[in-house]
């Protein structure tokens, strides 16, 4: 059975990931965004205490990273999950943890 070499890019990117995830407030804003499947800036910082500044900030650096889409809705911009092979194994790891 043959496996995929990893190439240092692949890494280089998986380590930046983790890099971006490894703060407590980016996992909890992941851990709800999994739940909800989409959720709006004003309504995940309301709902998990953070001021709306606190999480545009950590939503814009999840999206950069190619985890997070967002979505305007008129005033509004919500942030759904990203299409990625990496999100129900993220979602696994940290939000067994996470009393979201």
């Amino acid at each position: 059975m043959k496996t995929k070499k990893s190439t240092s890019t692949d890494l280089e990117h998986l380590a930046s990931m983790f890099q971006t995830i490894g703060d407590a407030n980016r996992m909890r804003i992941l851990c709800r965004i999994f739940v909800t499947k989409n959720a709006c800036v004003s309504d995940i910082a309301e709902g998990l205490g953070l001021s709306v500044a606190v999480t545009s900030y950590h939503l814009k650096a999840l999206a950069d990273e190619g985890l997070l889409e967002p979505k305007r809705d008129g005033k509004r911009v919500c942030y759904a999950p990203a299409k990625t092979t990496m999100f129900s194994d993220i979602k696994k790891l940290i939000c067994r943890h996470s009393n979201i």
